[in-house]
This record gives C-alpha cells, structure tokens and sequence, in this order.
C-alpha cells in the first residue's frame, strides 16, 4: 500500500495547475441506498495507508470515534467513517488511512482502498443540497470518475473539529477588532461550512467587511465584478477589496490558481492573499508562494488568521 503514496515532487506540481490526485475508498455496501459509495481524500493529508491495529479505547470520545492507536510510539485517535457518515453496512472495516493534517494525525477506518486518481479541479462541482443534506455536510465536492461512478470528497476540516473540539470562544476573546472603519471588503472562498464558518466569525469578531464564497470560482467572479464597479468609478480595485483570504482545496478553482489569477492580473495589484489551508506542510507552503500568495495561515487557527488579516489591512491606506 505504500506505492499508493509515491511521486510526490510529481503531486506537488500538480496542485499548482488546478489539479490534484485522490486517494479513492470504499466504506463499505450500505444496505440503505443499495449501492458501494467512492469516497476521496486528497493523497497530501494521508500519510500511510495500514491494516488497522490494536486499538485502545479512551473516555470521552467523541461520536464514532473507536479508540487510540499507537502508531510507532504516538497515540492517534481512529474514527469509523462508516458510522459517522451514516452508511448502513455490515461489511468490516479493517484498513486504516493514517491523515495529518492541521498538525494532527487521526487515523479513519474503511472497508477498501482502491487507487489513486488524478483528477481535474475544474471538473468537480459543489455538492447538490440534498446531498449535503444526506451526508451531515461531510462532502465538499463531487466528480464523474472516467467509469461513471461519482466520487465524493470527504470535508476533513469538519471532521478534524469533531475529534478535537476546541474551546473557541476564549480564542475569540483575545481577537481585536479593527478601528479604521473605510477599509474595502475582505472576501474569503472555502469548500469547507466549518471552514467558512470560523472565518466569517473571526472577521466578524474583528468587525471587517467580508464577502464569503464556496470555491475560487465564485470568488474570482466577484473580484471581477468588483474591479469593473472600481474602474468605473476611476479607482483602482485595491480601494474596493482589502484582502483575499483563499483555501486550497475547492471544486471548480483550487486557491494556487486563484492566487496565480490574482497576482497576474494588473487590475488587482496591490491586493494581498493570505492563505488560509489544512494543507500546512513546506512542499504546499512554498508552492503557495510561488504562485504569489503573501502569508500561510493554518486552518483553525482564528487567533493566526486575525493576526495575519490585521498585519496586511494596517499596511493599506485609508480610502478618501
């Protein structure tokens, strides 16, 4: 299994174009729905893919949660993928993927792993309402794989804040707001609801105009809109828009290419991209800069991202 997790230099330079490649699984047959679901997770946050140890178990777990693992001497809590998505089977779970991401590691239990995928950001959608309805928002994007089967990418950043709850209203506290009441619109594109959500209360904490989006896409789209409204009225677009806040994983436009759009576009200079992503390792942080973003900030961090959106607005000037 750990050939699944090679070429990495080759992966790398694939996210910079608007591609990525997926770990595809299975969780099992669900007797329900009448069929074996494809589930997928970006082969960044996997580490290793095993057969599922001893586990032992821990007070207080969260839901589906089944215990610890000692994996080469730390401790990682392993979550049913099954049971927390609903999946109404009776085939065994047995493989365990190992993710890190955030700084964390968990390890997530399923019934098969398949391959690895490579796939084309701009040919996955945003999930329709009922499924997200259906699957408790765990999906945040879904695709046509080449045999029609459609593959459903796994929101991990909800997932993660399940397993390690976070006390967020002290963090909260220690935000302060901005004074400067002129400063233009942040605008902000995640895939992710508990993504989105920490960033719309870390701005509105700070008491900062924002606009949210679910994908690049959308957000590209009302930055063109915005700049066409700022050349009409013969200003640049840097006095409409402060900062751009972008993920790196979304259906449609993944945040590299949004990034590299941006900073090549003379209509937008002097807007500055912070980064905002679970995919917080150097490989991924030093191609974030190549493509032009200003600073890397780890998902749920809102302390970090305050901090980070205070030090880029106090350095834009105050619009007349």
């Amino acid at each position: 299994m750990s050939a699944l997790l090679d070429s990495i230099v080759e992966r790398t330079q694939l996210a910079g174009n608007n591609k990525l490649e997926v770990l595809l699984f299975s969780l099992g047959y669900d007797h329900r729905r009448q069929q074996r679901e494809i589930y997928g997770i970006n082969v960044f946050k996997v580490c290793e893919v095993v057969r599922v140890p001893p586990l032992t178990a821990a007070p207080e777990m969260p839901r589906a949660v089944k215990g610890m693992a000692s994996l080469r001497g730390q401790l990682v809590p392993v979550l049913d993928l099954a049971e927390y998505a609903g999946v109404a089977t009776e085939d065994q779970r047995n493989i365990m993927i190992v993710t890190e991401y955030n700084g964390r590691t968990q390890g997530f239990l399923v019934e098969n792993v398949e391959t690895i995928q490579r796939l084309d950001w701009s040919r996955m959608r945003v999930p329709p309402a009922i499924l997200t309805a259906e699957k408790g928002g765990l999906v945040t994007a879904v695709s046509e794989l080449p045999d029609k089967r459609l593959l459903m990418m796994v929101d991990v950043e909800k997932v993660l804040a399940e397993m390690h709850p976070q006390e967020n209203d002290l963090i909260y506290r220690s935000i302060k707001k901005i004074e400067q009441e002129s400063l233009g619109t942040v605008f902000f594109a995640d895939d992710s609801l508990v993504a989105r959500k920490l960033v719309e209360r870390t701005l509105e904490t700070m008491g900062v105009r924002h606009y949210g989006s679910i994908n690049g896409q959308e957000t590209w789209e009302a930055l063109e809109k915005t700049a066409a409204r700022a050349a009409v009225a013969g200003r640049p677009a840097s006095d409409f828009i402060s900062l751009v806040i972008t993920d790196i994983e979304m259906p449609e436009m993944d945040g590299y290419l949004l990034t590299r759009k941006i900073k090549s576009d003379p209509r937008f200079v002097g807007v500055p991209v912070i980064m905002h992503s679970s995919l917080s390792g150097e490989s991924n942080q030093a191609l974030g800069f190549s493509v032009g973003v200003d600073e890397y900030v780890p998902k749920m961090q809102p302390k970090q991202l305050s901090d980070a959106v205070t030090k880029y607005l106090a350095r834009k000037p105050v619009a007349a």
